[in-house]
């Protein structure tokens, strides 16, 4: 198993830790603001000793500006120089797979043995916009298994001799980067779709823990029950996407946690909108059903002072068996999303805090 697949546990972690990143517009903020705070944690998650950073693909959500995976991962590459960075992950049925090929054989040659492409199914969006993306009405969800055979074809140079795409380069492509191979596929998922396909084709796999906890138990046992030993991996390895806000005190943690609460319940009631302060979610005055949905949505959000939720993600980890976690942070204003990364790295022994409790640099 290659180290850019296995990771390298740092510190005191038993397992890597890396950062999933939507780069979370708030309220009062600009998108340019969100892009400013993406590439500074990129930066200090390199020195604090996260593994990966990873972006999500999403569109014409107000408090999500990572709508362009692959610019951005350009961008953190020249901004940082040895954190591993990829899409967590490209939609794949949003784009040809020969683009897709082009601009991470592109990412692959700047940046050589850093960068991983996550693939996901979803269109990450609503179906207006995916169709806006797509020119197409017809869903291409189903044909992601051949979307994915192509793409890895182009990545590749792999189409036989009298294929229709025979003469069809990726450039760059499989030789953008002499020596280092291609760019890892991972397979992404939030159902078992994915998690059995990821099996069979012998791929890691992560999955979305943070927004489907109910699946992941299902998902991981499908995956590994599935799997197939591949020129890529000997053995399963999974990684998990899970929520955590860590802050000085568990009270402020949950305080700021609610904003992520407050920030889906309006998503979920088709009213997207920057993620809101803390102020306006203690304020916002929450219907039963809507107090019901953000305490279900914070009953699978780890939070708390530092030890709290380190506590919290190993007994995730030993619960799952998770080879790697990968932790998002959907909290408002920049400042106190890189706190709470620096915390739960000093939580793991990764950094040292300072002598006085403040933060350690």
């Amino acid at each position: 198993m290659s180290d850019a697949i296995r990771g390298v546990a740092r510190g005191e972690s038993a397992v890597p830790l890396s950062i999933l990143d939507l780069a979370t517009v708030g309220a009062g903020d600009t998108p340019a603001d969100a892009l400013r705070t993406t590439t500074e944690l990129a930066r200090r998650a390199e020195g604090w000793g996260y593994h990966r950073f990873w972006v999500a693909e999403h569109h014409g959500m107000p408090s999500v500006a990572s709508s362009s995976p692959a610019v951005i991962l350009a961008h953190l590459g020249a901004s940082t120089s040895s954190i591993r960075l990829g899409s967590g992950g490209v939609m794949l049925p949003n784009h040809p797979p020969l683009v897709v090929a082009e601009q991470f054989g592109t990412l692959h040659a700047l940046h050589p043995g850093r960068i991983d492409l996550g693939l996901g199914r979803a269109p990450g969006t609503d179906q207006a916009t995916a169709r806006a993306l797509r020119r197409s009405a017809t869903p291409a969800a189903d044909d992601f298994p051949q979307q994915l055979a192509e793409l890895t074809a182009f990545l590749d140079d792999a189409y036989p001799p009298g294929h229709a795409y025979e003469r069809i380069r990726a450039i760059p492509g499989e030789a953008a980067a002499p020596g280092s191979g291609r760019p890892p596929i991972w397979l992404l998922g939030s159902s078992g779709f994915s998690a059995q396909l990821a099996g069979l084709l012998g791929l890691p796999f992560a999955f979305a823990h943070h927004f489907s906890a109910q699946n992941t138990l299902p998902a991981l046992d499908l995956y590994r029950s599935t799997f197939q030993p591949s020129d890529v991996l000997e053995k399963p390895y999974a990684m998990i996407g899970v929520s955590a806000v860590a802050a000085d005190t568990r009270e402020e943690a949950l305080r700021r946690a609610r904003t992520s609460a407050l920030g889906m319940l309006r998503l979920r009631r088709g009213e997207p909108a920057p993620l809101p302060t803390p102020e306006e979610a203690e304020s916002y005055p929450y219907s039963e059903f809507e107090e019901a949905f953000v305490r279900d949505w914070l009953a699978n959000v780890v939070y708390g002072d530092p030890s709290g939720v380190r506590s919290g993600l190993e007994e995730l980890r030993e619960r799952t068996g998770a080879d790697e976690l990968m932790i998002t942070t959907g909290v408002h204003g920049g400042a106190a999303r890189l706190r709470s990364f620096e915390l739960i790295a000093q939580a793991y022994g990764m950094v040292p805090a300072a002598a006085d409790g403040s933060p350690g640099r």
